[in-house]
């Protein structure tokens, strides 16, 4: 029997899962604390330590190869938009910059710097985008002197497992950084020169479903993004769409061509496809946030220790069901608008209670991944909805509440962590195990 192994470098958690090879059988799935995170030096900047993370990873996989061997292909998926950076020999000289870096928030001139670099490389850029974070690096002095080019953590780690010296980048995770030529698939060069980088900084990037060296005598495939790793381990259709909720939220679908869409992101995916991903900035938090407001309210009145995620499901769970108390949930403004803030509105007397604001809340995440939903340019509606993360796994009035805002019936796929098996998934295709990635997903991918 052999096996294939996908990596998650998540924010928060490390992912690893080991997967049959002829049918996709889930072997083993390990998921551990992501424990490299570093105290930020300024309170807003967020950093990893790429060195604790490695070790962790390439724990996991030894691990899994030696359980289950023989492997038949390694794939590595992780947070995008982060970035670390390398020297001449492929090692890491700094820490990991994530996603969550929020210095490009900070004034710059007469705006911010994510909102500068935004108007002179005529590309949307967001604070956490790689080329943002770089700037702001190179403005403090930051980018260490034996620096020659940086990248995701997964190309780091997918480096480090081919043996590589420099980096090769999948367009999926390239494009997290910014100023992304989508139809070329390369780094927009002239948009490099305004903001005043150094092209040769940059790393290679490929849009081929690629394999970048051997583990010993295992191939090894470019590191995907997480957004496209998830889509491969759940869409066995193209036509339908992916809602995941965890602590972030997302919803995307596969468009054949790169289409506008402001109010989210247009990614590299594979095949000459592309993603329209629509991510609200709270999303699963937003259920985080009201269970640690229950959390205080039952420490200050004495509470008796009963789980409280567990009694918020059951409240929310409660008839007879009722949306007259509006709950929006855009507690962390969005993408286009970072200070817009959420709001509880038509408040009653009869709908102020616990029941109606858990339902509240769960109801306004569904309705705000709807509505990113309903602004992309589709050629045709979606014919099915997929879900996938654990606040939809386990808790049945959200998947409810999914079904009834997109209309459709909700499948989950039979395997858990999503990304980590996408990114074996696209391994497979890539080392020729399967003929493409089409027919990796027809044999991989089964839903409950």
């Amino acid at each position: 029997m052999s096996t294939l192994i996908g990596l998650d470098i998540g924010t928060t958690s490390i992912s690893a899962v080991a997967a049959e090879v002829s049918s996709g059988a889930l072997l083993r799935s390990v998921t551990v604390p992501n424990d490299g995170i570093l105290p930020s030096p300024d309170g807003v900047s967020r950093l990893q330590d790429p060195v604790r993370i490695v070790e962790t990873a390439l724990g996991l996989k030894e691990s899994l190869a030696a359980e289950f061997s023989p492997v038949a292909a390694i794939g590595v998926t992780g947070q995008m938009h982060g970035i670390l950076y390398l020297d001449r020999a492929g090692r890491a000289v700094s820490p990991l910059y994530t996603w969550q870096d929020g210095r490009g928030n900070l004034p710059y001139g007469k705006s911010t710097y994510a909102a500068h670099l935004s108007t002179r490389s005529c590309y949307p850029l967001a604070s956490g985008f790689g080329l943002v974070t770089h700037f702001i690096n190179r403005e403090q002095g930051l980018v260490p002197s034996e620096a020659v080019t940086f990248c995701t953590i997964q190309d780091y780690i997918a480096l480090l497992l081919a043996r590589r010296k420099t980096p090769l980048l999948h367009a999926s995770d390239a494009a997290s950084f910014g100023c992304f030529d989508l139809e070329a698939h390369t780094f927009d060069r002239f948009a490099m020169e305004k903001l005043g980088f150094d092209n040769a900084f940059l790393p290679a990037v490929t849009a081929e479903t690629a394999i970048i060296g051997q583990d010993g005598s295992i191939p090894v495939a470019a590191a995907i993004g997480d957004n496209q790793a998830s889509v491969l381990g759940s869409l066995r259709e193209n036509a339908d769409i992916l809602v995941n909720i965890g602590t972030g939220s997302q919803v995307s679908a596969v468009v054949s061509a790169p289409v506008p869409f402001p109010a989210g992101a247009v990614r590299p995916y594979v095949d000459g496809k592309f993603l329209l991903a629509g991510s609200p900035l709270c999303g699963g938090r937003a259920y985080a946030l009201l269970h640690r407001f229950f959390a205080r309210c039952a420490e200050l009145f004495g509470g008796d220790g009963r789980d409280i995620y567990t009694v918020m499901n059951d409240m929310a769970a409660e008839q007879p069901e009722d949306h007259s108390l509006t709950v929006d949930t855009r507690f962390c403004g969005t993408r286009n608008d970072p200070a817009l803030r959420g709001a509880l509105s038509e408040i009653s007397e009869d709908n102020f209670t616990p029941e109606q604001l858990t339902r509240g809340v769960l109801w306004g995440m569904t309705a705000e991944l709807r509505g990113l939903y309903g602004e992309m340019p589709l050629l045709s509606p979606a014919t099915g909805l997929v879900g996938s993360g654990n606040a939809v796994r386990k808790n049945p009035v959200l998947r409810r509440y999914l079904e009834e805002q997109f209309n459709l019936p909700l499948k989950l796929p039979v395997h858990r962590e999503e990304a980590a098996f996408g990114a074996a998934v696209f391994a497979a295709a890539a080392a020729g195990v399967y003929r493409d990635i089409p027919a990796a997903q027809s044999a991989l991918l089964h839903y409950e």
